[in-house]
């Protein structure tokens, strides 16, 4: 028996069973065909890659022993829904009346209510955001809510801790959810201080040894607190001391993000995300009642700013986030600001950006212009000619290193969250993202954007599109591989 030719057969057998179950097992087409040349140009790498990240186990396990075990906390956010925005909706407040299809997308796809009646803070950088998270924090009376991507072992990240245990021993009910993944520096002493103080610490979706390629991709992105259920943050910035800028340290990378501080009605929508990724990791189904989620005439800020949270993750339907910022993008009329880290955003989010710079909407894209990654960064720019050559502007930011994951629309409104513009936060990574209906949160969120510009360099359109062969074959080719970035 020829057992070089047997195994040959066997080889080829193997690959097209793979490139069978690729394409049967991948909903999304260019996805589908990445992996198909990945599996066909290295099959070893290709076929290892593909079952250890490709498999959409999420559906099939992750999620399946918890989706939402906890009626009682939808049914409260279900009647939410039908007592608030139908209000707003039929009132057709001028904040909202421009993108009535964006919050109806939101409210039909994550029975994720639009609140009115929320005080709105932006904050940008980690200097301003950890003295209000520290005032909060310091206010709490009943309970106070954590969960975090990236929770690091430093100096901001223990004086948080530290002043976590205070509030738990004088009484406060302190629940802490890290990434296990994200927040690894933590694990080993801050965990178990916490514990022995009585915060209730838990990992989401614990990183095992047996699991850990596929474990590594879907992970927790979001960073959210919330304090007694009036006070809520959600935004971009980790806790690490790398976000806090310090004027003495001329050696420290400038770390550029932004935050919000929400306080009102919608730290609801807040604490309903919380609670239900607190029942994944706990397996504790916290009741919906008045601690949790105060009567509204308690909550109602001095302003009256209309909010509503999308969010979206492994275990959702439908990928909310991509499809939100697809509307938003849609309803455009004059201008589209865009801030991120990561500008890897698929074909469907860079044809609706090409479509609206060449009619005519301004469409300016802020990117970092330091990089972590080559590869990223290679192909990131496979997706900037056409957005050139369509007429909108990316500026690199010089500055440091732009972390913020933002839009402003038309000054008027504004989205402010955890997402980065990518496949990942599309479809592997729990986000969550604010979007404002407010025309003076766009306006400063606008001047901050426009700010970043002065410490920015315009990608030249001559520049660009005479670079080398060879540099557009490197962008070209990580570009074929981003969907499986």
């Amino acid at each position: 028996m020829n057992w070089i030719l047997l195994s040959e057969i066997v080889y080829i057998i193997i690959v097209l069973l793979v490139c069978v179950r690729v394409v049967y097992d991948t909903q999304n087409t260019t996805k589908t065909l990445a992996y198909l040349l990945a599996v066909i140009l290295l099959p070893i790498v290709g076929i290892i890659v593909y079952f250890t990240v490709g498999i959409n186990y999420r559906k099939r396990k992750m999620y399946s022993k918890k989706i939402f075990n906890n009626p009682e906390l939808e049914m409260t956010m279900r009647e939410r829904i039908l007592k608030t925005s139908q209000i707003i909706f039929k009132t057709r407040k001028e904040s909202v009346k421009n993108f009535e299809k964006l919050a109806s997308l939101i409210l039909n796809k994550s029975l994720s209510p639009i609140f009115q009646g929320n005080d709105v803070t932006l904050l940008l950088n980690g200097e301003n955001k950890f003295p209000r998270v520290f005032e909060a924090l310091k206010n709490a009376k009943n309970h106070i809510h954590i969960e975090y991507y990236i929770f690091e072992d430093d100096d901001i990240s223990c004086r948080i801790i530290d002043l976590l245990i205070e509030k738990a021993k004088a009484g406060v009910a302190v629940r802490f959810i890290y990434d296990d993944f994200g927040s690894r520096p933590i694990r080993k002493k801050q965990v178990p201080r916490m514990q022995a103080a009585g915060i209730r610490v838990f990992p989401f979706y614990k990183i095992k040894l047996i699991s850990f390629a596929n474990r590594i991709n879907y992970r927790n992105h979001r960073k959210i607190i919330v304090v007694d259920g009036v006070v809520g943050f959600v935004g971009g910035i980790n806790v690490s001391d790398k976000y806090v800028n310090n004027s003495e340290d001329n050696n420290k990378l400038y770390w550029r993000d932004t935050h919000l501080q929400i306080e009102g009605p919608i730290v609801k929508s807040l604490q309903y995300i919380f609670m239900g990724d607190w029942n994944y990791c706990s397996g504790e189904a916290l009741k919906p009642t008045k601690v949790f989620f105060p009567d509204e005439s308690t909550t109602l800020s001095k302003t009256d700013k209309v909010v509503q949270i999308a969010y979206s993750g492994p275990d959702s339907d439908s990928p909310l986030i991509q499809q939100s910022l697809l509307q938003a993008i849609s309803l455009a009329k004059e201008e589209i600001l865009i801030t991120t880290p990561y500008f890897i955003p698929g074909d469907v989010i860079l044809e609706s950006l090409v479509i609206a710079a060449a009619s005519g909407t301004k469409v300016k894209l802020l990117v970092p212009g330091i990089s972590d990654s080559k590869f990223v960064n290679y192909a990131a720019r496979s997706y900037y000619g056409r957005l050139i050559n369509a007429g909108a502007t990316i500026y690199r930011y010089q500055k440091g290193f732009v972390h913020a994951k933002t839009m402003v629309v038309d000054k008027q409104l504004s989205i402010v969250g955890t997402a980065n513009m990518d496949i990942r936060s599309f479809d592997l990574n729990f986000e969550v993202n604010a979007i404002v209906y407010d025309r003076e949160i766009a306006e400063e969120l606008h001047t901050a954007f426009y700010n970043d510009l002065k410490d920015a360099i315009a990608i030249d359109a001559k520049k660009w599109n005479d670079r080398s062969n060879l540099t557009q074959i490197l962008e070209k080719l990580a570009g074929l591989f981003s969907p499986l970035m």
